[in-house]
């Protein structure tokens, strides 16, 4: 198989200084060099096809996600963090509302009848969540702007954190906070 040579010079710049008496001027050139693998031909008449251009570089395949029920839910799996934080979430925003307007603390709305409300909410966030897991989504993929995944793992951490100290205050205190 032989290999043809192409060299090609391009001028690029053209440097000219002027010094009290004389006058120099520099030139720039880009040598470049290609080769070009040329098969036999068995008919002198053909004309060579031209040379197809070199593959796009194309970004590789986004790994395939796991979407077995122990992947999904292990330690270090997507769902426990995003379900316990849009839980905590909602707890917070509902416990603040129903302190604001009723002046219970967190203890009284548990004793009172709230942990079928808790368990229902549990329940279909929890569902909610894992449908699109199990069918391989993932919350990254479907995040832009100013709503993104990251957003969402950070304010359920925050209310994770808030719910906490709602309830140890108003423990420590024996009263409601607001």
């Amino acid at each position: 198989m032989a290999a043809t040579s192409v060299f090609m010079a391009t001028p690029v710049a053209r440097l000219t200084t002027t010094p009290s008496s004389s006058t120099r001027t520099l030139n720039f050139a880009v040598v470049r060099c290609m080769s070009q693998d040329q098969q036999p031909s068995t008919d002198a008449s053909k004309t060579p096809a031209a040379p197809t251009p070199p593959p796009m570089n194309t970004p590789p395949p986004a790994p395939k996600v796991s979407t077995k029920f122990s992947d999904v839910l292990a330690f270090g799996g997507p769902a426990p963090e995003r379900i316990n934080g849009r839980l905590a979430m909602i707890g917070f925003v509902s416990a603040m509302a129903v302190e604001l307007s009723n002046g219970q603390d967190v203890f009284a709305q548990i004793s009172h009848g709230g942990v079928p409300a808790f368990v229902a909410t549990s329940l279909v966030l929890s569902v909610a969540s894992l449908v699109p897991l199990f069918k391989g989504v993932r919350a990254e993929s479907k995040s832009s702007g100013l709503m993104t995944s990251d957003a969402e793992l950070w304010n359920g951490r925050a209310a994770m954190l808030g719910l906490v100290a709602l309830a140890f205050t108003e423990y420590v205190t024996g009263s409601p906070l607001v």
